[in-house]
């Protein structure tokens, strides 16, 4: 039995992770889908307080009171940038990373750093807009290219996102780098994706790379095959050990 966090990304909750949970549950794992403040169910906690280190603190807590150890510990999307601060906090309780399309960024960065001026000036727009200066709309699931099935679903479900958790830089003290057992998986069919420049700086760092044919939303697009990429990694976890 093998222990797996995994986190969502900006916007969703821990009802993505339903199909992936469920898998892994049924093979007798523990599984933990933690939502982070102020998204999903937890939307009636959203605040302009609300920034990365809040996010971070989230997981960290659940590990921390669950008293979890060994974890696969996984991100999705902005959930990397959540997983990197963890593992970094502690890194001892960590037996492997896996980052789903997700960002992974350096110490000082924050996610804002790291998207086209396009899509960060958007962003800050729409803040302005329709957001009171402070938060996000999500962005529709049809630019994610999520399958048509679940475009509906995904739209409803997902909630603001507090802009000061792409604003926030990533303070890193290089405790992450202990964790060898890396995994980054990129999603081909999300037009625009910023996420391809992650997924080389993985190859430069020597993590293992995957591709996935599919939308940015890969736990809702091929959960079978996450699954297994998910199992894959426990069993890197323990042959490292």
């Amino acid at each position: 039995m093998s222990t797996f966090v995994l986190v969502h990304g900006a916007w969703h909750g821990s009802w993505c992770w339903k199909r992936v949970r469920t898998a892994l549950q049924a093979q007798g794992h523990d599984v933990f889908t933690p939502t982070l403040t102020g998204v999903g169910e937890r939307c009636h906690l959203l605040s302009p307080q609300v920034n990365l280190d809040t996010h971070i603190a989230d997981v960290a807590n659940l590990i921390r009171w669950e008293e979890l150890t060994d974890v696969v510990l996984c991100g999705h999307s902005y959930g990397g940038c959540v997983i990197s601060g963890v593992a970094d906090r502690m890194a001892d309780r960590i037996g492997a990373l896996v980052y789903v399309d997700a960002f992974v960024l350096e110490n000082g960065q924050n996610v804002h750093d790291t998207l086209p001026p396009d899509q960060r000036d958007g962003q800050l727009l729409l803040a302005r807009g329709v957001g009171e200066g402070w938060k996000v709309p999500p962005i529709p699931a049809e630019i994610f290219n999520v399958n048509a099935a679940d475009v509906g679903w995904v739209n409803r479900q997902c909630t603001m996102q507090p802009l000061a958790t792409f604003e926030q830089p990533m303070a890193l003290t290089g405790a992450i780098d202990r964790i060898t057992n890396v995994t980054h998986i990129l999603a081909t069919r999300f037009a625009g994706s910023p996420f391809p420049q992650f997924h080389e700086l993985a190859r430069r760092k020597g993590w293992k790379t995957v591709t996935m044919p599919c939308g940015h939303d890969i736990m809702l697009d091929q959960p079978e095959e996450l699954t297994r990429l998910l199992l894959s990694a426990r069993g890197s976890a323990a042959t490292s050990r």
